[in-house]
This record gives C-alpha cells, sequence and structure tokens, in this order.
C-alpha cells in the first residue's frame, strides 16, 4: 500500500491510500477520487515529506518486495459514534474498516511487540492491526517501522 497526501482543486487536503503509483493514476483518471470536503473530482497528490527510515525495510520473503505497512486500531473509536460524518466518508471509513479486517491479522495490544518481530523477521510477513499507545507508534516509526492509525468506525452492519 501506499500514503499519499492528495488535495482537490479547491485546495482541500485530505490522504487516500493505494496498492500503487498506478492505482491512484487509473482512480484520478477516471474522476473516482473525491474531496470528502467538496466533492470535487479533480484531484491530485500534493507535496509530502519523505520518510526516511533509520533501517532497511521488511522484504516479503517469497517475493522479495517491500512488506505493506501495518495499521494500528485504537482500543476505542477514534470517531465517537455519535460524530456527524458526511455519508460518503462514514462509508469509506467503514469500507477501509472491512478491508483491514479481511486483510490482516488482528493481534490486539500485543500491536508493537509483533510489528518489531515482523520487522526484525523473526515472525510472519504480513499485514497486522490491533491497539497501541501514541508512545508505542512513535516508538516503532522511530524504529523506521511504519504504521498508521485509522478512524475505527462501528461496524456497517452493526
Amino acid at each position: 500500500m501506499i500514503h499519499y497526501q492528495l488535495r482537490c482543486s479547491g485546495d482541500h487536503s485530505f490522504d487516500g491510500w493505494f496498492r500503487d503509483s498506478a492505482a491512484f493514476d487509473v482512480q484520478a483518471k477516471r474522476g473516482l477520487l473525491e474531496c470528502p470536503v467538496c466533492g470535487d473530482t479533480r484531484v491530485n497528490r500534493a507535496l509530502m515529506a519523505p520518510r526516511i527510515g533509520k533501517s532497511s525495510p521488511v522484504l516479503d520473503g517469497k517475493t522479495g518486495k517491500p512488506v505493506a505497512a501495518s495499521v494500528t486500531a485504537p482500543e476505542s473509536p477514534v470517531v465517537e459514534k455519535d460524530a456527524v460524518l458526511p455519508d460518503k466518508m462514514r462509508a469509506v471509513l467503514q469500507r477501509l474498516r472491512a478491508e483491514v479486517e479481511r486483510n490482516c491479522t488482528y493481534v490486539g495490544p500485543d500491536f508493537a511487540d509483533e510489528a518489531r518481530r515482523i520487522h526484525r523477521g523473526e515472525a510472519e510477513s504480513r499485514g497486522i492491526y490491533g491497539e497501541s499507545t501514541p508512545e508505542q507508534a512513535e516508538a516503532l516509526a522511530d524504529d523506521g517501522i511504519e504504521v498508521a492509525r485509522i478512524p475505527w468506525l462501528p461496524r456497517a452492519d452493526s
């Protein structure tokens, strides 16, 4: 997965996650990307600071490609249950949660330890999610281990 900072023609900034650079290009060209603030479909990549790691990326033992970033989910939802969110944004965040749950392994409060084991090659290379404190997430980033916090909405079917 690749993370881009995006900007619409209305100068609104927002994040986007894509399989690869080509996936972004295809979606942008077809007008499939939409600003969550104004709905504009004229979306481009914005300038971003480079990520400078302190160590080499973990490579998948079978493909030799870098392992995708792990995703952390906080113990309680980041977005309050009664928070007012645009319907489209709520739907996107619920789909994101479903994709993470479908494609990643839940490791609970052991997230930081498991991310380090994967990074060092001591555990199977795979996408994981679970709980971590802000301090644990910062320490992982300092060690060159990519993590991301995502708003964890209730499931769409709950």
